[in-house]
This record gives structure tokens, sequence and C-alpha cells, in this order.
């Protein structure tokens, strides 16, 4: 057999180095999370270093699609999700990194000093994470988002902090995954996924609900494409095209 050849100067049959788009995600989330952040009180540090904070992802439609909090930094709980894939939503195929396009974080930096066993930045977390998860849902198309869970519970109110909000995909991935026909095939792929694990397993009601969201946005993404193409003045009749002879 000949030799395959270096791949853009790489052999990949000799190197271990993932595929271009897993490669591309995680420049362009180490860039994200690098970013400065100005906040007051302070000089601007990277958005990824708040240990305290909220995030939201989006989809390719600007949809929130999945809101969580982290006390062990932004960066790690974010990079957990999308590359390291070792978090419940992802490893149950509730949330599929190749549909987040931009990611929203709320840091909080007043309590950046704070322990994790502090009662009271523990309810302020939870505050803030009810108040995003809240508005999230009020902005969804389908008035819902891919959460197995719902915020905790809790009496404490609190008005959103500023935020930072930028994409993690580059014009180049864009082009690959953006076409609507890769983006149904995608989010079928996830849905069937997901409905293998609820037939394998015991599961809570918060799996059924995503199962039934993620069905929703499968038929309206399906519907649109559909309509977008011509609906059903688009659809041939039987003999139409039929070959003669």
């Amino acid at each position: 057999m000949s030799d395959p050849g270096p791949l853009f100067g790489r052999n990949p049959d000799a190197v271990n180095f993932p595929p271009f788009e897993t490669e591309d995600l995680r420049d362009n989330l180490t860039r994200f999370l690098d970013s400065p952040f100005a906040w007051e009180g302070g000089g601007p540090i990277p958005v990824g270093n708040f240990r305290w904070g909220i995030y939201a992802f989006f989809d390719y439609d600007g949809e929130p699609i999945y809101v969580g909090q982290t006390n062990e930094r932004l960066r790690s709980r974010i990079r957990r999700h999308l590359t390291n894939q070792r978090t419940d939503a992802v490893a149950m195929s509730v949330l599929d990194p190749f549909e987040v396009f931009e990611i929203e974080v709320w840091p909080l930096p007043h309590l950046q000093d704070a322990s994790r066993s502090d009662g009271d930045a523990r309810q302020h977390l939870d505050a803030l994470e009810r108040l995003i998860t809240e508005q999230a849902v009020d902005k969804s198309e389908f008035k819902a988002i891919l959460n197995e869970k719902d915020p905790p519970p809790g009496r404490t109110a609190v008005n959103a902090p500023p935020s930072f909000r930028g994409r993690i995909v580059s014009e180049r991935v864009f082009e690959l995954r953006s076409h609507p026909d890769f983006r149904i095939a995608r989010r079928a792929l996830i849905l069937s996924r997901l409905a293998q694990v609820i037939s394998e397993r015991k599961v809570q009601g918060g799996l059924r609900r995503v199962l039934l969201i993620q069905a929703k946005r499968l038929q309206w993404l399906a519907a649109r494409r559909y309509n977008a193409l011509g609906g059903a003045a688009s659809v041939a009749r039987e003999g139409e095209n039929d070959d003669e002879g």
C-alpha cells in the first residue's frame, strides 16, 4: 500500500490529533473563554476564569437550548459540556455539542472568593439560574429548553448582572453545519439516541420532556424547510415524472 502522505503537513495515521471540527471547536471555545471581561472593582480578566456564574447555549437559529450554573469556574464547566462530553446532559443525548452556535455567560465577580459551601452564595447562584432560565424559556419558540431538570427552588430574587456572549463556530464550520438538511439529520440522530436511552433505562419525567421538546424542534425545522421549498406545491403527482415506454 502506498504512503497516504501528510494531510496539511500532518500524517493522520501517525499523529494523534482530532478531526477538523473537533479541533476547531476547541480553538474557538478557548478564544471565547479567554476573552477579557471588565467588571466593577477590578481590571478585565478572562471570562472563563470566573468561578461562579450562569451559562446558556444557543443554536444556529439563536434559540436558547440549555442553561446551567457553576461554582468551579465557567471554563471548566463549559469545556466539560462541549469538549470532554463527561456530563449527563451530553452522555444522555440531552445536549448535542454540534448544535451550539453561541454561548452567553453571566459571571459573578463578587463571589469569586466565596467557598462552595457558602449558603448565601449558593442561594444567589440558584436565584440567577432561575431568572436566566425563565428568560430563556420566554424567548424560546417552543417556550421550553432542553434541561432535564428545573432550576433549584428558592425565594431569593436577583437582577441579571452584565453578561458576555459570543459565537464558538468558525465560518468554515458554519458552512458545514448550518445547512438545514444537515441540521435536520443531526437533530433526528440525537432524537433517536435519546429515545434509545429512554427505552433502555428507567428514567424520570424530565428526560421524557426533553424527548418531546426535541421532537417538536425537529418537526418545526423540517416543516420550515418543506414550506420554504414550496410545500404542497412542490410535491409531484403520480405519473408526472414517470418514464414513457
